[in-house]
């Protein structure tokens, strides 16, 4: 009779344990506030670099454009192989890639020293492949989409990726005008992927922070609002107390 009883009441506890750790194991995600260095001055990035990182940035975002994908040119591998040899191997490098092929950038990105590869859906026919180059290179895989794009056209990619990227401005640009109609986008992914890293980029600061935090994206990509600041680690500071506080209310209310 007693063993009886006993497995039953084993049975709940391992149940319950599940739960908790599906729980926990669902919200794994968290706050991370990376500037996005091509608003720095660019005679010094290297520089700039370092005072990001001192100041508590979580990671570096790096635009490379190429004048095809949008109406800008940036840097490419050269540079952040500088930039690795300049800032060492900690801080961790997520290259924004608004380049029309994306493909052909890979293996250069990784031996320059890039941890993350970030690719736009609109610039690749075949982005099975892509991600599982990107993987092979040893690099973490980050899939964009412009503000045209549904985020239905990124759900079949979300379980083979790292991270997923809502613009909230068009592409190319610095200083534009953060789009808070891409929330949604945002919502959508969280509730449908619930433990993968979800960036916006694109407008962010102290201003806008709590409509992507509510949304629920937790990498955030900062230009000038960080960089131009008298006080960029307050700004940091300040955007990932915010973005913290809505992943620990979101736990909270599951």
């Amino acid at each position: 009779m007693i063993r009886s009883r006993a497995v039953p009441l084993l049975c709940v506890v391992l149940r319950s344990a599940c739960r908790r750790q599906s729980s926990s194991s669902s919200m794994a995600y968290s706050a991370k506030i990376g500037p996005s260095i091509l608003s720095s001055d660019l005679s010094c990035l290297g520089s700039e670099c370092v005072r990001m990182m001192e100041c508590g940035a979580d990671y570096l975002h790096l635009d490379v454009m190429d004048g095809h994908f949008v109406p800008n040119i940036t840097f490419g591998h050269p540079m952040v192989e500088c930039l690795r040899k300049c800032v060492g191997q900690d801080p961790f490098f997520d290259m924004h890639m608004m380049v029309s092929r994306p493909e052909q950038w890979v293996k250069a990105m990784a031996a320059a020293g890039a941890n993350q590869y970030t690719f736009h859906l609109e610039a690749t026919s075949n982005p099975g492949n892509l991600i599982k180059e990107i993987k092979a290179s040893g690099m973490k895989v980050g899939l964009a989409i412009k503000p045209g794009t549904t985020v239905q056209e990124l759900a079949p990619w979300a379980n083979q990726i790292d991270m997923a990227l809502v613009m909230t401005v068009e592409p190319g640009f610095g200083g534009q005008k953060f789009m808070e109609d891409m929330m949604p986008k945002v919502s959508w992914l969280r509730s449908k992927f619930p433990s993968l890293d979800i960036e916006v980029d694109g407008g962010v600061g102290p201003d806008t922070i709590h409509k992507c935090a509510e949304a629920g994206a937790n990498m955030i990509v900062s230009g000038s609002a960080v960089i131009s600041s008298d006080d960029p680690r307050s700004v940091i500071a300040l955007l990932r107390t915010v973005v913290a506080e809505a992943i620990q209310k979101r736990s909270l209310d599951r």
